[in-house]
């Protein structure tokens, strides 16, 4: 045999070992990549409700509301305590809650080590109060924003927005509900004693590496951090004993990356009565319910005497392509919580059949249609840049904003300060799980959505609001953009930055 055919034999024989070795490692991380909890959940930890964030109220009518940020240790495992950041406490935060119509402040002081901001996420509000990454509070000092509730009752949330690090901020346990309350919805025969029938579940996933989060990003996890673990309000393997027939679950997914898909695994059906922005027109039975990482929704789900009902989050066939699925979280499932029903369980009344008139412009007299390209690198093109506004809107102006995701993986987007109307996914009415009120939405690979917009201020030059992607990795990568609200005829400025500088002046 000659020298050149052993050269090609062992060439040969070399490639076939690489091939195999790669294969063996992609199927190594293929069946490797899935998650689940189904069947594993023991329910052996009572869920925690978040409190009610005391408040009082000043002569002019202005409800005051006291937050800080600090450090601190929490024992989610018994012995075994962990490194968290949180609100008030050493773990998220307090529950605040408005009525529409209230003149609200929320002083905030920051005892953390480093800098961060309070993001009002879904609250109408203006510029200079929304806590975006230009109005950051420095360690030691203090910030107090101030506005109008001027929007219907609605579950809202609180977390960090600081430029490049919010994913790290919100991972750490800097996140809590916002509830706001208006007279019509008072009136409604509705699920309302908080803590009691109407339960705040504010849902995240975690990874533990010893008595520390692991917040790594496993291999080909290109949306962000992926955990193996569910936990509600802090809760580890949660339960929550019931004693009405029906419950009201306000879902929100406080996760920096994953998706969830909730139902029950006996089918039961549910009612959808909000979203995001408040609640719908009329309650929509439904079996399964995607969230991704920032949206909410309020649900409510009829219980029997004496059985235990588990809210699942089922693996979702139309999250992307089968790679996307598996090493994206789309092929994971969780149990989350165990509902704990009484022997004998209290009446409730049927759901109302209406429920709100909708507030969300329904696209007619859009003065402007602007068209938004999602992608890892940047939105348009452009990634993050904290000294430029990409857009101008004119205050009281409508307008239709068309997002489309070909990037490949899941996005989603999220605009601040405006509630805005879904009115197409691909060319078709959306579905009834997006006709509320929305704010942040879901968009797979593919996904292409029409959304009606209104602006209605006030006007700011040179404080802008974000649009961005909500998983968090991909916003701190640079997937956001900026927006000013202008009076007719005027120009966006300069982004200026308004930092907390130690008083709880009203102007801070």
């Amino acid at each position: 045999m000659s020298r050149w055919k052993r050269v090609l034999i062992v060439l040969g024989c070399a490639a076939a070992v690489v091939v195999a070795s790669v294969g063996a490692l992609v199927t190594w991380l293929w069946t490797g990549a899935d998650v689940s909890t189904v069947g594993k959940e023991p329910f052996v930890n009572e869920m925690a409700v978040p409190p009610l964030a005391p408040s009082r109220v000043e002569k002019d009518g202005t409800r005051v509301f006291d937050l800080r940020m600090r450090a601190g240790r929490t024992e989610f495992r018994d012995g075994r305590w962990t490194p968290t950041w949180g609100f008030d406490g050493t773990y998220l935060g307090p529950t605040l809650r408005a009525e529409r119509g209230e003149k609200v402040r929320v002083r905030i002081r920051n005892g953390l080590d480093e800098a961060s901001t309070v993001h009002w996420h879904g609250m109408h509000l203006p510029a200079r109060m929304d806590g975006g990454p230009h109005t950051t509070i420095r360690p030691g000092a203090a910030r107090s924003p101030h506005w109008t509730v001027a929007q219907p009752a609605a579950t809202l949330w609180y977390h960090p927005h600081p430029h490049g690090a919010t994913e790290r901020h919100v991972q750490r346990g800097l996140a809590g509900m916002f509830i706001l309350d208006d007279g019509r919805t008072a009136a409604l025969a509705l699920p309302k004693r908080y803590g009691v029938d109407d339960l705040p579940v504010v849902v995240q996933d975690v990874r533990f590496d010893g008595d520390r989060f692991d917040h790594g990003r496993r291999i080909m996890q290109n949306v962000g951090f992926l955990g193996d673990r569910t936990m509600v309000n802090g809760t580890l393997s949660p339960y929550r004993e019931v004693a009405d027939e029906l419950v009201r679950l306000r879902l929100l997914n406080a996760s920096t990356a994953r998706t969830y898909s909730f139902g029950f695994p006996d089918g039961r059906d549910f009612s959808l009565i909000g979203t995001d922005g408040g609640l719908l027109e009329r309650p929509a039975p439904m079996e399964r319910l995607r969230l991704s990482p920032g949206e909410r929704a309020e649900i409510v789900v009829r219980v029997r005497p004496g059985e235990r009902a588990v809210l699942r989050s089922f693996p979702q066939d139309d999250y992307g392509d089968a790679w996307q699925r598996r090493f994206g979280g789309g092929d994971d499932s969780f149990d989350v919580l165990e509902l704990r029903a009484a022997e004998r369980l209290r009446p409730s009344p049927a759901l109302p059949a209406r429920l709100a008139e909708q507030e969300t412009p329904d696209g007619g007299g859009a003065v402007r249609a602007r068209h938004f390209d999602l992608r890892r690198s940047g939105i348009n093109g452009r990634p993050m840049a904290m000294d430029r506004i990409d857009e101008t809107v004119t205050r009281g102006a409508t307008e239709t904003w068309t997002v489309r995701n070909a990037d490949g993986m899941p996005h989603n987007f999220h605009v601040h300060d405006v509630q805005f109307r879904v009115l197409e996914v691909n060319g078709a009415p959306p579905p009834a799980a997006l006709r509320g009120p929305k704010d942040t939405v879901f968009l797979a690979s593919g996904t292409t959505m029409k959304l009606a917009l209104r602006f209605d201020g006030p006007a700011d030059p040179t404080t802008p609001y974000m649009y961005h992607c909500h998983l968090l990795y991909h916003e701190d990568e640079g997937m956001m953009g900026q927006f000013a609200v202008v009076e007719k005829g005027q120009r966006a400025g300069t982004p200026s930055e308004h930092t907390g500088h130690g008083t709880h002046g009203p102007g801070h």
